[in-house]
């Protein structure tokens, strides 16, 4: 049997209709409660749904007029009710069984009249209210309650409920767990209210989905520095007495995903929308325009923090090429000092003397050096991430994003094998593999047109992508911080000669040295320095041991690359290369007469010290952590190595000589090993004799000895001695080469 009396009211059990009218109290007001007469309700207590929307608890009171129902002035206006008016009354069966228990209710908290003064409050006071007046309530979402607090009547709006999940009607329990936010525009301040564990990221996001490959390692930093905080309830960060970080700077080589992941962090965070700019947008011509371009990238932050406080949801301001606003103060010669006032703009925005908690600034740029350094101490930009180039995982990666849709549509053929690819790409970006895949497909595009008739229809059913044309693409993208074998194939144009054991054994020990950068943890950084005598295979032994090093970055430099420089560029041109050879896992440099690098010369004498400062400089700089640099320099001139205190800056010192009557006798005999890199069909080792111990240079072995004995006595170097058995070949009537000694002895008097 109902416990409501139906028949005095002459309706159905399914719903009743009571008239509107006012608490009878005001103490009955802070119930929370509605209430009838005791003739329409036989219990003191029951539920029931109003005017379908909210749950309220029904008790009886004398003071209300049969069939009529009164509530506070709260509860009639969030029904939007006015006195007499007619309202709907569903009764409730909230049985043990089927009620949804809240375990969480969160609720904004208001005061009841605006005219209040402002108030504090802690949410461990306001907790034990809640539970004595509204366990027992149904509550919904957008519901409001009246509590007492000490004197002032606070109003609390339920904002969420969470159950088994988010709900949007529970029951609230003594096991409720409440918290509570500052209403917008309320006089309440609430201390250490919201400490729930906050949602940060999307539960769904994936790197790889999200086309960013290649940076877990990063992001896992990225994460633990910036957003880890983040997580926890704010009134775990108080007790802890610390404050999120504000700003992180992201840098790199280019295309190595910087720009990639401003672009889709948006994506894998909850809540608002990130807001992206590009540096060079915010200046402007107009004075004062550029600064309050910066400050309107801070409003929304600061007007949500002064309703929220550390509530707030978190916002974030994405720079891309932050150093075009950022750069160092007093660094630039324009009359107006804007950008030395945006730099200013933008510190006092993100820690001034009202600095916000609510903020996380990204800066991004492959120029760190250029930033201004008060921007990158802690509190501001302080977390500092290098999106370096990826390593042979991350390539993976990076190649399975960019072949995803080629493998899902059948284009991909299945001799593509992408582990061999990545074993290839040394080296490459992010960027330079899109453009790899993108080059692969172009040549298979390029299979299926005819370019005679360019109006035939194209037959697309074959287009398949093969491991020949990615290799094809190896060939025609080439990574920025790659080989640069042009260079090299000149210094090894003839092939490398080993013509004894003097040469092997500086072979062998250029070996070792580079073997130990390769694989050992304890030499990240070893420079060798080459002397001898001009000719004598200085420049072809770096070389050779840069090219057969295998390492995904090596680098020639040489004095005809400065041709032209001011002392200023060459030492910035030498950094670059070094900040370029810091960014590879394995590098090598090779400084080429190294003495002609900083222009010594024997009159006066005369030498750059910049550029020779500098040089010592880099070549004892250690690489960044798991980093390693083998730096081989060549010099004829050690004793201007030894004035100049340059030698010094090496590890080891290797040497090569002019050539000894043994070791003319293997490269005339043809015993001498050669090691063709690149070689020409005239003037290299092969085309001067046949392979074998016959003399095939000379008519009888008198004459070859006679010619040992000439050159033997000139000192020459491996590179001459070549030069001049080229030039003393004569043409024989069988279509051979032989040399005479005649033309010998007058090749030796014009050379010499």
């Amino acid at each position: 049997m109902s416990r409501w009396n139906f028949g005095n009211l002459g309706l159905s059990p399914a719903t009743i209709k009571l008239i509107a009218s006012s608490c009878p109290s005001n103490d009955l007001a802070r119930t929370n409660k509605v209430f009838v007469n005791p003739s329409d309700l036989r219990t003191t207590s029951e539920l029931a749904i109003i005017n379908s929307k909210f749950v309220y608890v029904v008790s009886s009171h004398e003071g209300v007029e049969p069939s009529q129902i009164g509530f506070n002035a709260i509860q009639r206006r969030e029904l939007r009710l006015a006195i007499r008016d007619h309202v709907e009354v569903t009764p409730l069966e909230w049985s043990k069984k089927s009620s949804i228990e809240a375990k969480a209710a969160t609720f904004e908290v208001d005061l009841v009249s605006k005219r209040a003064g402002p108030i504090e409050a802690e949410a461990d006071e306001i907790t034990p209210l809640c539970v004595r007046n509204l366990v027992g309530h149904v509550s919904t979402v957008g519901q409001s309650y009246v509590i007492d607090f000490y004197g002032s009547s606070l109003l609390l709006k339920c904002t969420s409920l969470v159950a088994e999940s988010t709900v949007e009607r529970a029951i609230l329990k003594p096991t409720t767990e409440f918290y509570f936010a500052k209403a917008p525009g309320s006089g309440v301040k609430i201390k250490g209210g919201d400490s729930r564990p906050k949602d940060v990221f999307r539960s769904d996001f994936d790197f790889e989905k999200m086309g960013i490959g290649g940076l877990d390692k990063e992001f896992s930093d990225i994460f633990r520095r910036a957003f880890a905080s983040r997580v926890f309830p704010p009134a775990v960060i108080q007790k802890l007495g610390i404050q999120h970080v504000k700003g992180m700077l992201l840098y790199g080589p280019p295309g190595t995903g910087k720009t990639l992941i401003a672009r889709q962090i948006g994506k894998m965070l909850n809540g608002k929308e990130p807001k992206v700019v590009n540096g060079p947008e915010i200046l402007n011509k107009y004075v004062g325009q550029s600064e309050e371009n910066i400050r309107n990238l801070f409003q929304d932050a600061e007007t949500e923090y002064a309703e929220q406080g550390d509530s707030s949801e978190l916002h974030i301001i994405i720079f891309d090429e932050i150093d075009a606003i950022c750069k160092q103060r007093g660094s630039t010669n324009s009359s107006s000092g804007v950008g030395d006032t945006v730099v200013n703009q933008l510190l006092s925005k993100i820690d001034g003397v009202n600095a916000l908690n609510n903020i996380l600034v990204i800066g991004m740029t492959n120029r760190k050096d250029m930033i201004d350094e008060a921007l990158l101490r802690p509190g501001r930009l302080e977390v500092h991430v290098e999106i370096s180039l990826p390593d042979e995982t991350g390539r993976q990666q990076i190649l399975r994003i960019h072949t995803a849709k080629m493998q899902q549509n059948g284009m991909l053929d299945r001799d593509v094998n992408l582990e061999t690819i990545a074993a290839e790409t040394k080296n490459y970006s992010g960027a330079e593999i899109e453009g790899l895949c993108k080059s692969a497909a172009a040549f298979a595009l390029n299979r299926h047109v005819d370019y005679r008739d360019l109006k035939k229809e194209v037959d697309t059913s074959g287009v398949r992508v093969t491991m020949n044309d990615f290799q094809r693409a190896l060939v025609e993208v080439q990574p920025a911080f790659g080989m640069g074998k042009d260079d090299f194939a000149r210094c090894l144009l003839g092939g490398f000669l080993i013509h004894g054991d003097r040469v092997r054994k500086a072979l062998e020990a250029g070996k070792l040295f580079r073997n130990e950068v390769a694989s050992s943890d304890r030499s990240p950084l070893l420079s060798i320095l080459i002397e001898g005598p001009p000719g004598t295979g200085k420049t072809a032994l770096a070389a050779l041991l840069a090219v057969e090093s295998g390492f995904p970055f090596v680098r020639l430099i040489s004095p005809e690359s400065f041709v032209g420089y001011s002392d200023f560029s060459k030492c910035q041109a030498l950094a670059k290369v070094f900040d370029d050879a810091h960014k590879s896992s394995l590098s090598v440099i090779v400084l080429d007469n190294v003495e002609r690098i900083f222009e010594w010369t024997p009159i006066g004498p005369r030498f750059s010290n910049s550029v020779l400062q500098t040089l010592m400089i880099l070549a004892k700089q250690v690489p960044p952590k798991g980093r390693r640099l083998l730096i081989l320099a060549t010099t004829s001139n050690i004793q201007v190595m030894e004035r100049l205190d340059f030698k010094q800056a090496f590890s080891a010192i290797l040497s090569t000589q002019t050539m000894e009557r043994n070791e003319i006798e293997s490269v005339l005999d043809g015993t001498a090993e050669s090691m063709n890199i690149s070689q020409q069909a005239d003037g290299t080792l092969a085309s001067l004799h046949s392979s074998g111990l016959t003399p095939t240079l000379f008519r009888s072995l008198g004459e070859r000895d006679m010619a040992v004995s000439l050159l033997e006595n000139e000192q020459l170097g491996v590179k001459k001695l070549l030069m001049i058995l080229n030039m003393a070949r004569t043409p024989t009537s069988d279509g051979q080469h032989m040399i005479e000694l005649d033309r010998l002895r007058a090749v030796l008097e014009d050379v010499l």
